[in-house]
């Protein structure tokens, strides 16, 4: 198949083609005739399939055939988890619309808001989003929805991990009731499927990737070492082995940061990026190891999935990730579009745990490795296959919340009570203690016929409106 078969445009058809992309993927059969058909589509897949090419090609051939929209108006809304990956949505539609009329941005936090209003005040047909920033646009009435026509969710399991559905359902809440919905994900878990019923009625539903699996073309590896030898490891494969272009990726912020430090004083040149980062330092770390002046790109989790880094040989786990889940997004990021990656991970004795629930996750043992000079002291035993399937976590009864809610509370008050009650007491003694005669060398004994009087009485009560200090 090939994509002419697919109700694309010749202008369409002509940009693909000079991109060098000749045949959709799996994912692009799928769900570009059911798009273009105007039906609601809920979809499943790995990263690296094509997802945002088989949304973003036939949402441009819709609007292709409808009017521009007025001031601040937008057709077309895809929210996104992470900046990296709005901006990667974003870079695919300008590609994928050059030489058309249509026009797109995208907005997110962590710059100015001013020049994001300016861009929206023509109004787009194309607006990638992070949903803070989405909704702290439209509370400056920078952005309207009534001519919108349809919502995209892109890893819109990430984005309920990440703690956006509140601001998901308030988003949803103020867009118009008839438009067409796209859900795109990992995974469809128990989370996502509840957050569907509230958007579709009746969609496509379309999977086309083993739940929890890695992809073929991604070659894995596990290294035992002990935790001193992590980073020479690495200086050895970037020297030694005269890797390039090598994504590395830590657990914490300040683990990436220290990394960084330690390659730069062996002369690899490295850049971190993660939260803490400023957009403007992520966006230049980013480009700088697309286009090599950054040999070594460290991150963390929260940007795994933003990262679309074409052809990208070798991915470096030198921390294995907190949720087995993240593991796969880590790895996808090699292996894309059918070229093959090398995916390495560092297991020391402490994670040994980790991996073997990451093996369980999914479904199949990472082969061993070992380096000539780096073998540990303390080895990682081998461990034969967890077949149990995994159990998806159990929902709280909202009535047990509400009340663990209440007695979390009762306690609270009781405990505010008897520190209240403490408190007021010792102001009482405190109040009652002479003061010293600082005209004396000693001590002088009060005189039992000496009483406060009224003023004093008052002062000695305590304040039974302040809430005591915790």
């Amino acid at each position: 198949m090939n994509f002419s078969q697919l109700g694309l445009s010749q202008v369409l058809l002509n940009t693909l083609e000079t991109k060098g992309y000749s045949s959709p993927t799996p994912i692009q059969q799928q769900a570009i005739p059911a798009i273009l058909n105007g039906q609601d589509v809920m979809a499943a897949a790995q990263t690296g399939t094509g997802k945002t090419a088989a949304f973003t090609l036939p949402l441009i051939e819709q609007l292709l055939n409808t009017q521009q929209p007025h001031a601040n108006q937008a057709r077309v809304l895809v929210l996104a988890p992470t900046r990296e990956l709005a901006i990667q949505i974003a870079e695919s539609v300008e590609t994928y619309s050059a030489g058309t009329r249509i026009r797109s941005t995208v907005v997110y936090g962590g710059v100015k808001i001013n020049p994001q209003m300016m861009r929206l005040r023509k109004g787009v047909d194309i607006l990638i989003a992070t949903p803070g920033r989405l909704l702290d646009l439209y509370q400056q009435n920078a952005i309207k929805f009534t001519e919108l026509s349809a919502l995209v969710l892109d890893e819109a399991d990430r984005m309920l991990d990440m703690g956006f559905i509140h601001d998901l359902k308030k988003i949803i809440r103020l867009l118009p009731n008839k438009r067409q919905n796209l859900l795109f994900s990992a995974t469809f878990s128990g989370p996502i499927r509840e957050l569907a019923q509230d958007l579709f009625s009746s969609p496509v539903e379309i999977s086309v990737a083993t739940e929890n699996t890695a992809a073929k073309t991604v070659i894995q590896s596990a290294y035992a070492l002990d935790k001193a030898q992590k980073s020479k490891l690495l200086c050895h494969f970037l020297i030694e082995k005269k890797w390039q272009q090598v994504l590395v990726f830590c657990r914490t912020k300040h683990g990436a940061n220290r990394l960084v430090a330690l390659l730069e004083k062996s002369h690899i040149s490295a850049a971190a990026i993660h939260g803490n980062k400023s957009q403007g330092a992520r966006v230049k770390a980013l480009n700088g190891f697309k286009n090599g002046d950054v040999n070594v790109l460290v991150a963390t989790d929260i940007v795994a999935r933003g990262l679309d880094i074409s052809e990208l040989p070798y991915v470096v786990n030198y921390d294995l990730p907190n949720t087995y889940e993240d593991y796969v997004h880590r790895i996808g990021r090699t292996g894309r579009a059918g070229s093959e990656g090398i995916a390495v991970s560092f297991v020391t004795q402490a994670d040994a745990d980790d991996l073997y629930g990451i093996e369980r996750f999914i479904g199949t043992l990472i082969p061993r490795a070992e380096e000539p000079g780096f073998v540990p002291q303390n080895p990682v035993p081998e461990k034969p296959l967890d077949t149990r399937p995994f159990k998806p976590k159990k929902k709280k009864n909202k009535t047990d919340s509400t009340d663990k809610a209440a007695t979390d509370q009762k306690q609270t008050n009781s405990t505010h009570s008897k520190e209240g009650k403490s408190r007021a007491g010792q102001r009482h003694t405190n109040a009652r203690k002479p003061k010293r005669n600082s005209s004396s060398q000693g001590t002088s004994k009060p005189s039992s016929k000496s009483k406060p009087n009224n003023k004093q009485r008052s002062a000695n009560k305590p304040n039974q409106a302040r809430k005591p200090q915790s």
